[in-house]
């Protein structure tokens, strides 16, 4: 028995439209290669508010990378001035480029006007 190669106009529809989407899809990746600058990470760290949290407070920390490339591992250290002096690290394993990241810092005790900053910022760059 010989089997036609004719095909229907169903199969020729599902063929195109395969075709126009693999198509897209390599011309947008080669657009985003070659359109995309390649500037290392330009990570920042913001922190919000105090609230009061479980035996403490806790701090919102707003972490950004502006930069065209992946931050990996990315370490920020806060700290709160005053006697006792304390320290907390926030570790956010992966970061996007051009994209916004939130984590929770917290410390023991209950001060009336917390002084806290961002003492250091790390990051790996694969």
């Amino acid at each position: 028995m010989r089997k036609s190669l004719d095909k229907n106009a169903l199969e020729w529809t599902v063929f195109g439209v395969g075709l126009i989407l693999v198509l897209a899809t390599i011309v947008y990746l080669a657009r985003e290669a070659l359109a995309t600058d390649s500037l290392p990470p330009d990570v920042t760290a913001v922190l919000g508010p105090t609230r009061p949290g479980r035996d403490g407070f806790q701090v919102p920390v707003t972490v950004q990378n502006r930069g065209d490339r992946v931050a990996e591992d990315v370490t920020v250290t806060v700290l709160l001035a005053g006697p006792p002096e304390q320290e907390a690290v926030l570790t956010i394993g992966f970061l996007p480029r051009h994209s916004t990241r939130q984590g929770w810092v917290r410390f023991n005790g209950s001060p009336a006007a917390p002084q806290l900053r961002v003492t250091s910022l790390g990051f790996a760059s694969p």
